[in-house]
C-alpha cells in the first residue's frame, strides 16, 4: 500500500480497527450496497425530487430495519452497528437514510418504546421486513422547534379517538401505512401519541391527506409532507399506551438524536474522501492542487474534525449500551457533529470549485442535505440551548 493510499483513509486514528465482528459485518454489508446500488442512481432521483422506490426491497435485504429493537422481525443490533450502518448509509446518500431513520428510529422506535405487546406483535414485523412503511408525525406548521405546544388535537368519541390538526415536515407521511402522530388530548391537555393506519384497500382514512413539500435544496429524493388531519376516526387500540405526555416524544426522541450525529459523520467523510479524490487528479498550473499548501491545510483541517467526530460516536456508542446516555449528551453530539460537518463538506465543495456545485460530483449534494441534519431533529440554537441548561441550572428557552 502506497503512502497516498494510507492517507486516503477518513479512519486516520484507525478507529474502526475497534469494531466488533458484527459491526464490522454490517458496515460491509450496508457499503457494498451504497456502492452497487445507490450512487449509481440516487443524482438523478435527487435532481427530480423522486423517492428511490426501487432500493427498498433491496434495503429490506440488509437486514437493519428495526436497528436496536431486539425480537419481532428486527435484527437486534448493538448501538455500534448501529451507528455505523447511519454512518454508511450516509456516506452513500442523506435521502435514504432518512427514509430509513424515520421507518426505524422514529416510527418503529416510538412502538417499540412505548406500545403494547399486541400493538408491537401487530406492526412491527412488517415494518422490518418494509412490507410496512412507517412515519413519525410531531412537528406542525407553527411548531418545530417549540414542538412541545403542538395544536393538534385528539378526542375520543366512543369506541373511536378522533384527530384534528396539521402537521408538517412529516417524512414517509404519503406512503407511510402506519403513522404515529402526536396530539393533545381535549379531556386532560396532555400529548399522547396515535397510530393512524391506511385501509385494507390501501387508501388513508377519511379526512387524512397528506401534500408534498417542494422546492428543497436537500434531501430532495426523501418525501417530507405537509400533513392534513380533519375529524380522522381512529380505532381506540391504536393510542400507544406508553405515549401519556411529550415526555414520550421526547424519549424517542433522545434515542434518535444520536443517529443525527452518525449521519453527519457520513456525510462528512463523503466530502472528504470526494475532495481529496479530485485534489489529487485535478491540475491547474501544471501540478495536482493537493500540492498547494492552502488545499492540504484545508485537507488537513477537514480530517481533524472527522477524526473526533468518530472518537464521539464510538463513545456515544459504549454510553448507550452502558443506559448513561442522557438526553443534553445527545444534545451536545447532535449540535456538534452538525456543525462539524456542515463545515466539511462546505470545505470539499471549494476544493471541487466550480465542479462541487454540480450534483454529479455528490458534494453538492451532501452539502446540502448536511443543511436539513444541521435543522431537524432539533436546531443548533435549541441543542445549545438543552446543554446550556444541563451545565447551568439555568433554562434560557425564553
Amino acid at each position: 500500500m502506497t503512502a497516498v493510499e494510507v492517507s486516503a483513509s477518513a479512519d486516520y486514528y484507525l478507529v474502526d480497527d475497534l469494531l466488533t465482528d458484527e459491526a464490522r459485518t454490517v458496515r460491509d454489508r450496508v457499503r457494498a450496497f451504497v456502492d452497487r446500488d445507490v450512487l449509481p442512481i440516487i443524482n438523478g432521483y435527487w435532481d427530480r425530487a423522486a423517492f428511490p422506490f426501487e432500493l427498498v426491497p433491496r434495503i429490506a435485504e440488509l437486514e437493519i430495519i428495526g436497528s436496536t429493537i431486539e425480537g419481532y422481525g428486527c435484527p437486534g443490533l448493538s448501538r455500534l452497528a448501529a451507528g455505523i450502518a447511519t454512518r454508511e448509509m450516509s456516506r452513500g446518500d442523506g435521502s435514504v437514510n432518512t427514509f430509513i431513520g424515520v421507518q426505524s428510529g422514529l416510527s418503529m422506535g416510538s412502538i417499540a418504546m412505548l406500545g403494547s405487546e399486541e400493538q408491537k406483535q401487530r406492526w412491527l414485523p412488517g415494518m422490518a421486513a418494509l412490507e410496512k412503511i412507517g412515519a413519525f408525525a410531531l412537528t406542525e406548521p407553527d411548531h418545530g422547534s417549540d414542538s412541545v405546544r403542538l395544536e393538534t388535537t385528539v378526542r375520543r368519541d366512543g369506541d373511536h379517538w378522533v384527530l384534528d390538526g396539521a402537521k408538517r415536515w412529516i417524512g414517509n407521511a404519503s406512503i407511510a401505512d402506519v403513522v404515529v402522530v402526536w396530539a393533545r388530548d381535549v379531556a386532560d391537555g396532555r400529548v399522547k401519541a396515535v397510530v393512524v393506519e391506511k385501509n385494507p384497500d390501501g387508501s388513508y382514512p377519511d379526512g387524512y391527506s397528506a401534500e408534498l413539500i417542494t422546492g428543497k435544496i436537500g434531501k430532495r429524493a426523501v418525501w417530507q409532507p405537509d400533513v392534513v388531519l380533519r375529524d380522522v376516526r381512529v380505532p381506540l387500540e391504536n393510542k400507544l399506551p406508553g405515549a401519556e405526555s411529550f415526555r414520550a416524544a421526547t424519549q424517542v426522541l433522545t434515542a434518535t438524536r444520536g443517529g443525527a450525529a452518525w449521519e453527519s459523520l457520513g456525510h462528512a467523510i463523503a466530502a472528504y474522501e470526494l475532495a481529496l479524490a479530485h485534489a489529487l487528479s485535478r491540475t491547474q498550473f501544471d501540478r495536482p492542487i493537493a500540492s498547494f499548501q492552502l488545499v492540504q491545510h484545508k485537507l488537513a483541517g477537514m480530517l481533524a474534525e472527522i477524526t473526533s467526530m468518530q472518537l464521539y460516536c464510538f463513545r456515544m456508542a459504549e454510553l448507550q449500551e452502558q443506559g448513561k446516555w442522557t438526553g443534553p449528551m445527545a444534545s451536545l453530539a447532535k449540535m456538534n457533529h452538525a456543525r462539524k460537518a456542515r463545515q466539511v463538506c462546505l470545505d470539499a465543495r471549494d476544493i471541487l470549485g466550480g465542479n462541487g456545485l454540480l450534483v454529479d460530483h455528490h458534494v453538492a449534494r451532501h452539502l446540502t442535505d448536511m443543511e436539513v441534519v444541521h435543522t431537524y431533529e432539533g436546531t443548533d440554537s435549541i441543542q445549545s440551548l438543552i446543554v446550556g441548561r444541563d451545565i447551568t441550572g439555568i433554562p434560557a428557552f425564553s
